[in-house]
C-alpha cells in the first residue's frame, strides 16, 4: 500500500468574535482574525514572548489575550496606519533570487515568525513539536480547566471523517461524557487536596489556591481523551517551517495535513519565499510523497514481519536497551582533548591507563561547583550515549517529549498498555467513576480502529500508556532529569526520569556520569509539588513591585 496526500473536509472550529473596535485593533498585529492559525506582526520581540509565555497558562485565545492582557501596556497610536507589506516586494526579489534559484538554505535560518496554533488535539501538538529547530510553548492542562465550553462544546477536536460516519454520533456523546466527568471530578479532587493538606502559616491564598488547583488537575487530567484541545505558540525560522510544513504534508492524520496548509496559508503572508518549496509538486510535493511512501512500506512490511503479542507486557516503564560499556573513559579523553594537542586515540590510550582516582579528578575538575541545574558542563558529556525504552502514560509523554536535544520516536496511542491512575483519585473515593471512564475510552477505540485507523486515538484518554524510546547523549540527560524530577514535577513524568538515572548509574555502570547530575531529584514528596515554585513566583512579584 502505498500512501498518498489526501484532502480532508475543514473541521468547524469555533470563531472568536471581536467588537468593530477590537478588531480594528488586531488588524494591526495578527494575520487573520477567524482561523485557528496566524502569525504575529509589528510587535516588539519582548512582546511576543511575552505573551507566548502567558499563553501556556491562560485558557484564553491568543488574540483575547493580547485585547485583555497586553493592550493597555503598549503605545499603539502609531500603528494605525501600519501595513505589513511595505517593502516586502523589494526583498521579495533579493530572496527569490538568492534562496529559491540558488538553493541558499542558510539564507531561510535568518527570518523568524511567531505563529499561533489554535484548536489543536493532543495528537497534532506533537506532530507540530517534533522538530528541533523551532521554539514551542504549548497550552498547559495543570493551570487550564477543561470544564468550560466554546460556543457551547467542549473543547476536543471534531474529526469531519468520523463525524460524518455511522460513528459520528457515539464519538461525540462518549467524549462529552469524558469531559462531564472530567467536570464533575475537578472540584472534587479540589476540595480532597484542601483537606488533605491545610494552608501553611505564611502562605498567601493565592498561591495556596493556585497550588491545590495544580494538583488537583494533574489528578483528573489523565481522563481527557487525546482530542482533547490545546494552543501552541511556536518561533521559528523559515527552515524550520518549511521542514515542518513538508513533514505535516505527508502524516497519516488527516488534522495534520489540513493544519499544514492552515499554516502554509498564515506563512506566506509573512514570509513567502521561505515557504515557496513546500507545495511545489517536484520540490516540498516530491518530498512528502517520499516520506509518505516509506512510512506507508515500513507499516506494511512491520505487520508482515512482526508477530504482535496479544497481551503486550505493561510492567516495565524504562528500559535501558543500550549504551556505551565504555563511556567514562571516552568521556574523560574527551574532556581533556580540547585542552591538549594530542589525537584522540592517544588520549584515549593514556586514560585507559589512568587509575580510577585519576580519571574522578578530571571528571570532578570538568563538573566544577555547579550551583543549580543551569550550570551545565561542556560538550564532553556529548560522547556517552543512551538509549531507552519507555512505556508511560500519555500525558507523561507529552511532557517529555518537548525535549529537543534528543531523539524521541513513539508508537501510536491505544489502550492496549493499560492506564495509570494516580493514588489521589484512590484517596479521594473516585477511582469507579475514573475507570468507567477509561472503559468508555478504550471502548470507543475499538470502535473507531477498524474503520479510522490512527484516528481513532482521539478517543483514548491521557492515562493510557504508550510506549516511546529516547536516544539522548550524557549533556541532553542531565538537562532532562534534573528538570523532569524537580518536586514540582508531574509525579508521572518524574518517575520516569529518576528511574532512567537510577539506570545510568547501576545498569549502565557509569557512577561518575550519573554523580554528575547533582540535581536529579529522587524524592517522593507528594505534598503541593507546585507550592514552592508558586512561592518563588510570589516573591519576585513582590520584589519587582517594591
Amino acid at each position: 500500500m502505498v500512501a498518498r496526500i489526501r484532502s480532508v473536509t475543514v473541521s468547524a472550529y469555533v470563531v472568536e468574535e471581536f467588537s468593530a473596535n477590537e478588531a480594528d485593533i488586531l488588524r494591526r498585529y495578527f494575520t487573520n482574525l477567524d482561523q485557528p492559525v496566524f502569525a504575529l506582526v509589528n510587535l516588539p520581540e519582548v512582546v511576543k514572548g511575552a505573551l507566548f509565555a502567558r499563553y501556556s497558562r491562560s485558557p484564553k485565545s491568543l488574540r483575547r489575550l493580547f485585547l485583555d492582557e497586553f493592550l493597555g501596556e503598549l503605545d499603539i497610536e502609531g500603528d494605525a496606519t501600519i501595513d505589513a507589506t511595505i517593502g516586502l516586494e523589494r526583498a521579495e526579489e533579493l530572496y527569490e533570487k538568492v534562496f529559491f534559484e540558488y538553493g541558499d538554505d542558510s539564507v531561510a535560518q535568518l527570518g523568524g515568525v511567531h505563529l499561533a496554533c489554535e484548536q489543536a488535539s493532543n495528537l497534532l501538538t506533537k506532530v507540530l513539536e517534533w522538530g528541533r529547530l523551532a521554539s514551542y510553548l504549548e497550552q498547559s492542562t495543570r493551570y487550564i480547566n477543561y470544564d468550560s465550553r466554546a460556543d457551547g462544546r467542549y473543547r476536543y477536536f471534531r474529526d469531519p471523517q468520523i463525524l460524518s460516519s455511522e460513528l459520528g454520533t457515539r464519538y461525540v456523546g462518549d467524549l462529552d461524557r469524558l469531559f462531564d466527568t472530567y467536570a464533575r471530578l475537578a472540584p472534587i479532587m479540589e476540595e480532597h487536596v484542601r483537606k488533605s493538606t491545610p494552608k501553611a502559616v505564611g502562605d498567601s491564598d493565592f498561591i495556596y489556591r493556585m497550588a491545590v488547583k495544580a494538583k488537583a488537575l494533574d489528578a483528573v487530567r489523565g481522563i481527557l481523551p487525546a482530542a482533547a484541545q490545546s494552543n501552541v505558540g511556536i518561533y521559528g525560522s523559515g527552515q524550520a517551517y518549511e521542514q515542518m510544513l513538508i513533514r505535516m504534508r505527508s502524516h497519516p492524520l488527516p488534522e495534520a495535513r489540513h493544519y499544514a496548509e492552515l499554516m502554509l496559508n498564515e506563512l506566506r503572508k509573512v514570509i513567502p519565499s521561505f515557504v515557496k518549496r513546500v507545495d511545489l509538486p517536484d520540490r516540498g510535493g516530491a518530498w512528502s510523497d517520499y516520506l509518505a511512501d516509506t512510512d506507508a512500506s515500513m507499516e506494511d512490511l512491520a505487520e508482515d514481519l512482526l508477530i504482535e503479542d496479544a497481551a503486550p507486557d505493561s510492567d516495565a516503564i524504562v528500559d535501558l536497551v543500550d549504551f556505551d560499556p565504555d563511556a567514562e573513559v571516552k568521556v574523560v579523553a574527551a574532556m581533556l582533548y580540547p585542552f591538549s594537542h594530542l589525537p584522540e586515540r592517544k588520549i584515549e590510550d593514556q586514560v585507559r591507563a589512568m587509575t580510577v582516582e585519576d580519571r574522578v579528578r578530571v571528571i570532578k575538575a570538568y563538573t566544577g561547583d555547579r550551583r543549580n541545574r543551569r550550570h551545565r558542563p561542556g560538550r564532553a558529556l556529548e560522547r556517552p550515549f543512551y538509549r531507552f525504552d519507555v512505556l508511560a502514560d500519555y500525558g507523561a509523554f507529552r511532557d517529555l517529549q518537548r525535549h529537543r536535544l534528543l531523539t524521541v520516536v513513539w508508537q501510536q496511542l491505544n489502550p492496549h498498555h493499560g492506564f495509570t491512575r494516580p493514588e489521589l483519585i484512590d484517596e479521594a473515593g473516585v477511582a469507579d467513576e475514573f475507570d468507567s471512564a477509561m472503559e468508555r475510552s478504550a471502548s470507543l477505540y475499538e470502535a473507531l480502529e477498524p474503520p479510522f485507523g490512527p484516528q481513532a486515538s482521539y478517543a483514548v484518554s491521557l492515562a493510557y500508556r504508550v510506549r516511546f524510546n529516547f536516544n539522548l547523549n550524557a549533556r541532553a540527560a542531565m538537562h532532562m532529569l534534573e528538570l523532569r524530577s524537580t518536586p514540582q514535577g508531574h509525579p508521572a513524568y518524574r518517575t520516569v526520569a529518576q528511574q532512567m538515572h537510577t539506570k545510568i548509574a547501576q545498569e549502565a555502570g557509569h557512577h561518575a556520569i550519573a554523580e554528575m547530575m547533582t540535581f536529579v531529584n529522587h524524592s517522593t514528596e507528594s505534598d503541593l509539588e507546585r507550592l514552592e515554585a508558586e512561592r518563588r513566583a510570589e516573591a519576585r512579584r513582590a520584589e519587582a513591585s517594591s
